[in-house]
């Protein structure tokens, strides 16, 4: 990430109605990658458990996995055809066809039942094991069949070179070969490659647990109908979602009014029987921001209460007893990229994976970005491949108070703070978001 390039956002903002906790206003922003690095610094690896294969997608390996065999463990066709001994028909021609009288029969799963001797074959069907006489295996098309004298004969009409179409012992992996290292993110091919090796029990690290509150008297729940001057709580919904792409399991405490003590029982609740607290809403200067004043209180020990960034500039980060707390901004926008930036990677981390933050693509803008910037910008918008090139388009609606471009966003656009309008054409930071 981008260190902040202009130094306005270190003054201060005479507008701001005096208030009687003046440490309201005097936050000392960092910058995004400043917060990563202090969150990391306390996070600490989760336990472990062990589950079956069949339960183990999407988590995370807690052992590194070693090949007990090679793959494949035996020679094997590649086609449906004849195992022969290739000098036999080495001297095949359309005008010299070569009769070899066909001795067995192998199909997938058995083994080959007689030995081949010069001048015989077997029949043998894709993926069946290759008798260790022969060193080729003719595909059926290339081939005539007939019976004579009770017996039956497989003809060619061209030779072949030795090894074709039979896959080695070991052409994949071999024995004691990594298969997957501690900390892999277990998907379909890593299944698949623990399968083939008979790992139908994995150990993982357990998923973090993550408590997620609001705060708001305006919250209502998404079963109310809506009331004048509410608002539902939406927030909890796509934070849970958030931690569920993360690979974390979230529990949704619901929304707390506007009420410092129970805020302060609530967060410390949370923080005694989850490994994670995330909060939205409440951060910011106004008279019933709880979860700023808590942070700033002796309950936990604050790491930031701003980062040099939009939105969420007032994205709060928080530990007690080695537990990682979250405040993010009530705003949809904001609330949003504090999750993506902060509480992924610490719940990735947690879980020792080798990619914690959104990964950094290079882009050109695909339009006029118009806003003066004295903090660096995370702004919603999409990617486009257009001659060749990744083109980002950033979401009409960027508002941090907006929810619904979220949904159509794939990307976070970086936009560095600049006092001109960054034109079209401009190479960009693109944060690729997971989700897609």
């Amino acid at each position: 990430m981008k260190e902040p390039q202009s130094s306005l956002f270190n003054k201060q903002d005479s507008s701001n109605p005096v208030d009687h906790n003046p440490a309201k206003f005097n936050r000392k922003p960092i910058t995004a990658a400043t917060a990563q690095q202090k969150v990391a610094d306390y996070v600490r690896l989760i336990d472990t458990e062990t589950i079956s294969l069949y339960t183990a997608g999407g988590r995370f390996l807690a052992e590194d996995v070693q090949a007990p065999h090679p793959y494949p463990h035996f020679r094997r066709s590649g086609m449906d055809g004849y195992a022969v001994i290739a000098s036999d028909i080495a001297q095949a021609s359309s005008d010299h066809m070569i009769w070899l009288q066909v001795i067995d029969n192998i199909p997938c799963g058995q083994t080959p039942s007689v030995p081949l001797i010069q001048g015989t074959a077997a029949r043998i069907m894709t993926g069946a094991m290759v008798p260790d006489e022969a060193d080729t295996v003719v595909m059926l098309e290339m081939t005539e069949s007939r019976q004579a004298e009770g017996k039956e004969w497989v003809g060619l009409k061209r030779s072949v070179e030795q090894g074709r179409n039979i896959t080695p012992i070991g052409l994949e992996i071999q024995a004691g070969d990594m298969l997957l290292t501690k900390g892999a993110q277990i998907g379909a091919g890593e299944i698949s490659v623990l399968a083939t090796f008979g790992v139908h029990e994995v150990e993982v690290y357990r998923r973090p647990q993550v408590a997620i509150f609001s705060t708001g008297t305006e919250l209502l729940s998404v079963e109310q109908p809506i009331e004048p001057g509410k608002i539902r709580n939406s927030n909890s919904y796509m934070l849970a979602e958030q931690v569920k792409a993360a690979g974390g399991e979230p529990h949704v405490l619901g929304a707390i009014m506007d009420d410092l003590e129970l805020a302060r029982t609530t967060m410390l609740q949370a923080l005694s029987s989850y490994d994670i607290v995330i909060s939205s809403g409440g951060v910011s200067v106004g008279d019933y921001d709880v979860m700023g004043d808590l942070v700033r209180s002796d309950e936990v020990e604050m790491l930031f209460n701003k980062i040099s960034m939009r939105p969420g500039s007032v994205t709060t980060g928080a530990v007690k007893d080695g537990k990682l707390l979250f405040a993010l901004s009530g705003n949809p926008g904001a609330c949003f990229v504090g999750c993506e930036l902060l509480v992924r990677p610490t719940i990735r981390q947690m879980m020792n994976s080798k990619h914690d933050y959104l990964p950094e693509w290079t882009a050109t803008l695909g339009h006029d970005y118009h806003k003066i910037n004295s903090f660096t910008r995370y702004v919603r918008g999409s990617i486009a491949v257009e001659e060749g090139k990744i083109v980002a388009y950033p979401a009409s609606l960027d508002e941090s108070s907006v929810m619904v471009t979220i949904k159509d966003s794939d990307c976070l656009i970086v936009i560095p703070p600049t006092s001109e309008v960054l034109p079209a054409g401009t190479t960009v930071s693109v944060l690729r978001l997971s989700r897609s």
